[in-house]
């Protein structure tokens, strides 16, 4: 889970993700087509930004099982494997 990308501080904190698989069978078993699959919502964080324009440090840590929005971040593909660079304010909460 190492990436060798670090977000740069800006306006806002940036977290780099790396999104869950998505769901390939229902909780029935009903495989589901590739087309079919919804982009998943949740997130590893592998990478932080140190910190923001203002000083403040960020709220979430590599590691952290993320839940974001369905259309949050920016793909970012970097070495054969698809990324989501995003601000921490675009994070809905963290999974404990």
């Amino acid at each position: 889970m190492s990436i060798n990308i670090k977000p740069i501080a800006g306006t806002a904190n940036r977290v780099i993700v790396e999104p869950a698989p998505a769901e390939t069978r229902t909780a029935s078993g009903i495989y589901i087509p590739e087309t079919a699959q919804e982009k998943p919502q949740r997130g590893t964080v592998v990478a932080v930004s140190e910190e923001d324009g203002d000083g403040k440090k960020s709220t979430v840590k590599v590691g952290d099982v993320v839940l974001y929005g369905k259309y949050g971040g920016q793909e970012l593909p970097h070495e054969g494997k698809d990324y989501l660079i995003m601000r921490e304010s675009d994070i809905i909460g963290v999974v404990l």
